[in-house]
């Protein structure tokens, strides 16, 4: 499977963490909305140099964002899917086409360049059945190059977590 371009690549740096750093993490992860001086007492720290080392972890790229996670159910958006998509050409603009139009859906939610029987796995959200199935016929049925889609739907989320750092 060629590599397609826009597909963001894992930045690393020679920046290493020592444990306060992931100490930080631990505590943004659990709490975004932490403050540094909630940080600082937890770590041991004074402020500046928790804010300091959380503009240092953001400036590298190991700090990527802050989000809100939100009950899918309870925005109406209960529909779980996961689909496994395979294109007809496996060419870099081919590619690039297809993950153009898939950022452009705000029904999928997280979208993985894989290995094996299929090329992408999209993470897709609805209200109903109704609303996905006209999602999928109306939508991603008509993103060019589209080969096969598997839907696989989620019956319950036993696991879900952001968080990398333990």
């Amino acid at each position: 499977m060629p590599k397609y371009p826009n597909i963001a690549e894992s930045t690393s740096s020679s920046f290493s963490l020592d444990e306060k750093d992931l100490a930080i993490l631990r505590i943004l992860q659990q709490n975004a909305r932490a403050t540094v001086k909630e940080i600082s007492d937890k770590v041991h720290l004074s402020t500046t140099p928790v804010h300091e080392r959380i503009k240092r972890m953001e400036e590298t790229g190991i700090i990527k964002q802050y989000a809100t996670l939100v009950d899918h159910a309870k925005v109406k958006k209960g529909l779980m899917v996961i689909c496994y998509v395979s294109l007809k050409q496996h060419n870099k603009n081919a590619g690039a086409k297809f993950i153009k139009s898939i950022q452009e859906m705000n029904e999928v939610i997280e979208c993985y360049n894989i290995s094996g029987e299929f090329d992408f796995m999209l993470k897709v959200v609805e209200e109903s059945m109704d609303a996905y199935y006209n999602f999928h016929v109306n939508k991603l049925s008509q993103a060019e190059n589209i080969g096969h889609v598997q839907s696989v739907f989620v019956m319950g989320i036993i696991k879900q977590t952001h968080v990398l750092v333990y």
